[in-house]
């Protein structure tokens, strides 16, 4: 590998990659299921530690940083944008929306997704920032494709959100992935078409949005893990595993 390259990933690699991203996707539909007013975010953590129990996976999150974080997921309710800390004190009310990011690890290869939701009935205000957001998502990955460049990605998640009316946080960007959850290089959801590293086939990214229904600035609370709006506004997040292939990009947080 040419210094200061990324990684290109083998065939076997990502298999193993897959393998993860499929708990993952798992942690994802059993936690959705479970969405309705009353249920609390320890719930939802209780629920993705078993996945990873049953299919023979570890928690990249639980301990990861410091302090170290105490679950498996981030559960990040309406103006929380990222990072919240599950809790049976934090209960889910109707018309909510939360934000569940969580990820695995198969043999020393790493997972991580996330989603936002609604709780029981939420606004049109709420459901239109959902679906910009995961639509900003898919913007971005669609730009995957080896000779572009990450700030192709950036630029096409900035434009699907701003056009909404939205803003799209720079504080926090998602990253590289593979053997640990947070690699080289940092990867913005914002930028400038041709901008930063040129892709190349076997690049192993994790994409993630986080758009908010005010301004972009941003608060980190009291725990050291929870970030929430600096207005008090609503905010999403999406995520995805991928990596970029000659014929484009392939998701590997998926079922």
């Amino acid at each position: 590998m040419r210094p200061g390259a990324l990684p290109r990933r083998s065939v076997a690699e990502l298999a193993t990659m897959r393998r993860a991203g499929k708990v993952v996707a798992e942690m994802h539909e059993r936690t959705r299921e479970a969405l309705r007013p009353g249920v609390t975010t320890g719930d939802l953590d209780r629920i993705a530690r078993d996945v990873l129990e049953r299919r023979g996976a570890t928690s990249n999150f639980l301990g990861y940083g410091s302090p170290p974080f105490s679950g498996v997921i981030c559960a990040s309710p309406n103006d929380m944008i990222v990072h919240g800390i599950p809790s049976d004190d934090v209960v889910l009310d109707d018309g909510d929306i939360v934000s569940i990011d969580c990820g695995a690890v198969i043999d020393g290869w790493h997972g991580d997704a996330a989603y936002t939701a609604g709780v029981g009935t939420i606004s049109p205000e709420a459901a239109r920032l959902i679906e910009v957001t995961e639509a900003s998502l898919h913007a971005g990955l669609a730009q995957l494709v080896p000779g572009n460049h990450l700030g192709d990605l950036g630029y096409a998640i900035q434009q699907v959100a701003e056009a909404a009316g939205f803003s799209v946080v720079r504080e926090y960007v998602g990253h590289g992935i593979g053997r640990a959850m947070h690699e080289r290089p940092d990867v913005p959801n914002y930028g400038s078409p041709g901008a930063g590293i040129k892709l190349a086939a076997g690049n192993t990214f994790a994409v993630e949005p986080m758009v908010n229904l005010g301004s972009a600035a941003t608060e980190l609370l009291d725990d050291d893990w929870s970030v929430v709006t600096a207005d008090g506004a609503l905010s999403a997040h999406f995520e995805h595993s991928v990596v970029v292939t000659d014929d484009g990009p392939e998701i590997l947080t998926v079922a």
